[in-house]
């Protein structure tokens, strides 16, 4: 059977975080779903294949499948799933209708898991661990009652059409996604709550950690998921992982110093500090100077200053500044205008 593997990072975990929220209130009001994945492009397109839209039967649409331009023909597809309560495809051609994308290939099916599915999403959420999800398809336009998808959560399988059973010979999509991307910041001031608020709105998950003494509770940080004001010795760090990006941004020197300390025993995908290059070498020197065993792939690991040279000035400039840099951490790409790029815009790495 043709299998086509593709690993995403985080990419659109949540957003199929979104459309599970969603679909689990359409759930309950007894609301039909329709879900519409990307399972293969030939071509370039807006985004790869494995980006999702939900589609209730009362005209809620959640998420998208490209740029805006491809969504239209999709609910107007979607209304004969709706009727029928059978899966479809639809290709549609960008290039002769837009002049610069491919030919994506759409499944659209009944979305209803189930309630047990839901709570063993919700389970596999809070556990931190990937999950799977494989499509079956046909390349060719139309109904076909053997298409359908398949979530792999842990040692649980559920179809995502209730009934579905894979049959040989379809063609695969499976795709893998990591845990949700968790911002981890550490500090209280004006820079922090500007990079909070645009790390909420891509999706992130975002935990501030501030000194127990701040004052500050969680109305101070649009978008937050979680605020832990407690003072570095008490703080447990068994929340961070590798699926984690951390930035010490206390403007604090003593403090940043004893957060690092804290944050030797801890292994994230991304560490960053604020303040120049001759504060970071001070840190650096004090906190080998307090850990002689910390370890030298952690040391080696921070980035600071935090973020990419693009003229920041702003805090708001700053974040972006600060979320490209770990986007490009965690992609492992190398920073460079799309217009000097040699190979296409979603080229492997």
């Amino acid at each position: 059977m043709p299998i086509s593997f593709l690993q995403i990072n985080q990419v659109v975990t949540h957003e199929f975080i979104e459309i599970m929220d969603h679909y689990a209130q359409a759930h309950t009001r007894g609301i039909s779903c329709v879900l519409a994945t990307v399972v293969s492009l030939e071509g370039s397109g807006y985004r790869r294949p494995g980006v999702r839209m939900l589609l209730t039967e009362h005209g809620t649409e959640i998420g998208a499948v490209s740029g805006g331009c491809v969504e239209k023909e999709v609910r107007r597809q979607a209304e004969e799933v709706f009727k029928s309560a059978l899966p479809k495809m639809m290709t549609y051609d960008g290039r002769y209708r837009l002049g610069c994308e491919g030919m994506l290939h759409i499944l659209l099916e009944p979305f209803n898991p189930g309630g047990k599915a839901i709570k063993a999403f919700n389970a596999i959420l809070e556990s931190r661990t990937g999950f799977l999800c494989e499509s079956f398809y046909a390349q060719k336009e139309g109904t076909d009652s053997d298409m359908g998808s398949i979530l792999q959560l842990g040692k649980n399988s559920f179809s995502l059409r209730q009934g579905f059973q894979p049959v040989a010979g379809s063609l695969t999509f499976t795709e893998e996604l990591s845990p949700r991307m968790r911002l981890v910041l550490f500090g209280a001031e004006h820079d922090t709550v500007k990079l909070c608020q645009m790390a909420s709105t891509m999706g992130w998950e975002v935990v501030v950690v501030v000194p127990a003494d701040e004052g500050k509770t969680e109305r101070f940080f649009p978008g937050i998921s979680e605020l832990k004001a407690v003072t570095p010795e008490t703080l447990n760090l068994d929340f961070i992982d590798t699926h984690c990006a951390v930035v010490v941004m206390t403007h604090s020197y003593v403090k940043d110093l004893q957060y690092l300390l804290k944050l030797s025993e801890t292994v994230p995908g991304y560490l960053g500090v604020l303040g120049p290059a001759r504060r970071r070498e001070r840190l650096l020197g004090d906190l080998i100077e307090r850990n002689p065993e910390v370890r030298t792939a952690f040391v080696d690991q921070i980035h600071g200053p935090a973020g990419l040279d693009i003229g920041s000035e702003t805090s708001q400039e700053i974040a972006v500044s600060i979320l490209a840099e770990i986007l490009a951490v965690f992609r492992k790409a190398i920073p460079v205008s799309l217009r000097n790029k040699a190979e296409a815009i979603h080229s492997p790495r």
